[in-house]
């Protein structure tokens, strides 16, 4: 029998999560930076919008958590922050994506 979330905290931080990730624009930005740590403008090519669109949903994920960031020279580097996340985006990759 699979074990569902039963403590008020872990349901709290699923919620929290979910609904970090659930804008379409931030789960690209997750799943462009999967186990990587990728500066910004990077960020910004692959994923296919504006800097300061990515920006600020970037700072939404860092406020949630989900990611952290760092300043190397006049670069900002981020990478998601809780393995626990890969995880969950590799099981919605597996679930919803389609094979090739």
């Amino acid at each position: 029998m699979i074990k569902l979330l039963e403590e008020e905290e872990d349901i709290y931080k699923a919620t929290r999560a979910l609904k970090a990730m659930a804008h379409p624009l931030r789960l690209k930005i997750l799943c462009v930076l999967k186990e990587d740590e990728l500066p910004v403008l990077e960020i910004v090519e692959q994923v296919g919008s504006s800097q300061s669109n990515i920006s600020q949903h970037i700072d939404i994920l860092r406020t949630k958590n989900i990611i952290e960031s760092r300043r190397d020279g006049n670069k900002i580097l981020c990478k998601i922050k809780d393995t626990k996340i890969l995880q969950l985006i590799a099981n919605m990759q597996m679930i919803f994506c389609s094979q090739h």
